[in-house]
């Protein structure tokens, strides 16, 4: 399988029915192979920018929009939970300000599932409060709904605090 260069580029792995890639910088259009990337690889890169961008705004039903409704989050230490939980937790964090960056490091298309590995840095600062720092990995496996529409479907979140 190839590797990451030094060089921001995008790699795919040769000899896979369903390619895997593998992105140092993810550009808003990239190449795979000479063509423009797929529908479906843009259309998952928007979830995730939507999701970001969302979070920064605190616009949480923006967020519970890009999620099935059947969605798991996983995280360390906690049982897993699904969306109620997860707008819960997000609406008793009130007016506390995200800023956040996202790099997708590999993205794997399988027919009407896909799996992101993505970077994550975060800052977390609540009213009145000091910022709480967080970066590590996610896996996130994403699920294209009878809509067309591409959502959030499993998240199994590796921040860790730094």
């Amino acid at each position: 399988m190839t590797q990451p260069s030094a060089h921001p580029q995008a790699h795919i792995a040769s000899g896979d029915v369903c390619p895997t890639y593998f992105i140092d910088d993810p550009p808003a259009t990239r190449l795979q192979g000479g063509k423009p990337m797929t529908e479906d690889e843009s259309a998952i890169r928007q979830v995730v920018d939507a999701w970001m961008a969302a979070s920064r705004k605190g616009d949480l039903e923006t967020v519970l929009s890009l999620m099935t409704d059947d969605v798991v989050f996983m995280v360390p230490g906690k049982e897993p939970f699904g969306k109620e939980a997860f707008a819960a937790a997000s609406r008793a964090m009130g007016e506390t300000k995200i800023d956040s960056s996202s790099e997708i490091v590999e993205l794997k298309l399988l027919g009407d599932w896909a799996y992101i590995r993505n970077r994550i840095d975060l800052t977390a600062t609540p009213a009145g409060g000091g910022p709480v720092r967080r970066s590590g990995y996610t896996l996130t496996l994403l699920r294209k709904e009878g809509d067309g529409r591409w959502r959030l479907a499993r998240d199994a979140n590796l921040l860790a605090s730094v």
